[in-house]
């Protein structure tokens, strides 16, 4: 299972992907009665990523920088239910790992994440 960023793949193992399906409304209220009225926008499909340690030291500091890069939105593909990658443009909310150890100037990480928040929606109404 690999996961591909802005066309470049990267060799660092996939523990486990959390995928989330958030629907968005264009408005939504309640009437007087009690009744939900609502406008939906779409699904977004979004995937919280943790990534394995049995990788390379410059494999792993390669992802890193890429996933904390300062820029708006990545083409992201990930494993998708029929086995094949899906697509889309997201952002990363939040990235983060843990300090494993420190050897001779090197330094060992564990537990890197990151959230990726689609742009669009991946199914409208």
């Amino acid at each position: 299972m690999t996961i591909i960023i802005d066309s470049t793949t990267f060799d660092v193992p996939v523990a486990s992907i959390h995928e989330v399906c958030d629907f968005l409304d264009k408005y939504a209220e309640r009437t007087e009665d009690g009744k939900l009225k609502r406008e939906l926008i779409g699904t977004y499909h979004n995937h919280q990523i943790q990534f394995g340690m049995h990788a390379s030291t410059s494999e792993l500091a390669a992802l890193w920088l890429k996933l904390s890069e300062p820029v708006e939105f990545h083409e992201v593909t990930v494993p998708d239910t029929d086995g094949t990658g899906y697509t889309y443009t997201a952002y990363f909310a939040s990235v983060n790992r843990d300090l494993l150890r420190v050897n001779d100037a090197q330094t060992f990480w564990k537990n890197l994440a990151a959230h990726f928040i689609s742009r669009d929606p991946r199914r409208t109404p």
